[in-house]
């Protein structure tokens, strides 16, 4: 799963951090394959073209091509570069949000009041997971897929249950 309690499991008396973060399928080394593989493949119509007008006629939309998934890919890496970190100590719970364009967003509360809720529907995606405390609701792991967040609202649930 995308996420991961970095201190092991919840317990009292002892601190709990929680790392979330979306998944990517494709790595960094799966994409350059990717990208090398599919030029390798834009070039064989090429050779049937090497020396004609044809060739350079072709020669800068495939580049274009190569080009376009490129540029798509590395913006999608970097629409995916957002953490979030969790942090439950017997008298404080601390999320922070790091976007990738480097704001971090930060919010606290006093784990005793903090209430996990998950919301079916009406949010923006299916088994929306909010922290309320200290008179604020934040959203948590929106980027995660559905049966994740329902089970990220289980062990949220039981991780401040231990900190009560």
């Amino acid at each position: 799963m995308p996420y991961e309690w970095v201190t092991g499991q919840p317990e009292r008396g002892k601190p709990a951090e929680l790392h979330l973060w979306p998944y990517r399928s494709l790595p960094r080394k799966g994409f350059a394959a990717f990208i090398a593989l599919t030029a390798g493949l834009l070039a064989l119509p090429l050779i049937a073209a090497l020396g004609t007008l044809v060739f350079w006629g072709l020669l800068p939309f495939l580049l274009a091509a190569i080009w376009g998934l490129w540029h798509a890919i590395s913006r999608s890496y970097r629409s995916g570069e957002v953490i979030e970190v969790l942090r439950i100590d017997d008298d404080r719970a601390e999320l922070i949000r790091r976007d990738p364009d480097g704001r971090e967003h930060r919010w606290q509360a006093n784990p005793y009041w903090v209430r996990v809720q998950i919301y079916p529907t009406g949010g923006p995606v299916e088994h929306y997971v909010t922290l309320k405390g200290q008179g604020r609701e934040v959203e948590i792991g929106a980027f995660l897929s559905e049966d994740e967040r329902k089970a990220l609202a289980e062990e949220l649930r039981a991780a401040f249950a231990a900190h009560r």
